[in-house]
């Protein structure tokens, strides 16, 4: 088939539909010799030496930082090139889980961040992960953005900048896919399969299995068989 005769293909996904991840033998005793050698100030300065690269020992050193400085980390990570984090310690990661490269985790010394298993990140994402839930088998399109927290702008003779911020919770429900360029905001739930179109701005909750879009997103319908959004927002994905 030509590339240029405008025919869509389907073709079988990879990582949804990988196995059960297993690390090699020497990963966990690699992981905790950086923890207990290196200390946490330590293994962020160990980490810039690896955050680019994309050799293997690239990848496996910054695998292994991950596992190390996360409060947990569970098997068969990936950390594609330039990706990075503020305040590790309070993640918790699940299996299977790939984050792409210059995605970018934003914890708070005091806050929540859980990625639940075989989730996909992609690449130039961002998630304010002041209190963060990501529930397992999400996929989350380039650039996506999750806001965690604003400013409470008052009072109104004060710089915004300087004003409180407030912290709302986000839930993103299993199995649920965030489209490329959208951007989730503070004290949204996305619902379990459901599907967030490409550069939305998601105000209010997403029910389950149904498809919001646009500027602010709202409801278009709810998902079934055949449909072609289902798989709009994975393109290119691996």
């Amino acid at each position: 088939m030509s590339a240029n005769s405008g025919e869509a293909r389907v073709v079988r996904a990879v990582h949804g539909r990988s196995e059960k991840p297993a690390d090699p033998a020497y990963q966990a005793g690699l992981a905790e010799e950086l923890r207990q050698s290196y200390g946490r100030a330590g293994l962020i300065e160990l980490y810039g030496r690896f955050a680019t690269g994309d050799g293997v020992v690239d990848m496996m050193m910054r695998k292994a930082i991950w596992q190390a400085i996360t409060r947990r980390c569970g098997a068969g990570l990936q950390v594609a090139g330039g990706a990075g984090f503020k305040h590790p310690e309070t993640f918790e990661i699940g299996d299977g889980v790939f984050i792409g490269a210059q995605a970018y985790i934003q914890g708070r010394y005091d806050g929540t961040c859980v990625i639940g298993d075989n989730v996909w990140i992609g690449p130039m994402a961002y998630f304010d992960a002041r209190h963060l839930v990501i529930e397992d088998s999400v996929g989350w399109g380039p650039g996506a953005k999750v806001l965690g927290s604003t400013h409470t702008a008052l009072p109104i003779d004060v710089p915004i900048i300087r004003t409180d911020l407030e912290i709302k919770p986000v839930r993103i429900c299993a199995e649920a896919d965030i489209g490329t360029n959208a951007t989730i905001l503070p004290g949204v739930t996305i619902g379990k399969g459901a599907i967030v179109g490409a550069g939305a701005v998601v105000v209010s909750d997403v029910e389950p299995f149904s498809v919001a879009a646009g500027v602010p997103a709202k409801f278009i319908r709810w998902r079934s068989e055949n449909d072609p959004m289902t798989n709009m927002s994975r393109e290119g994905r691996s």
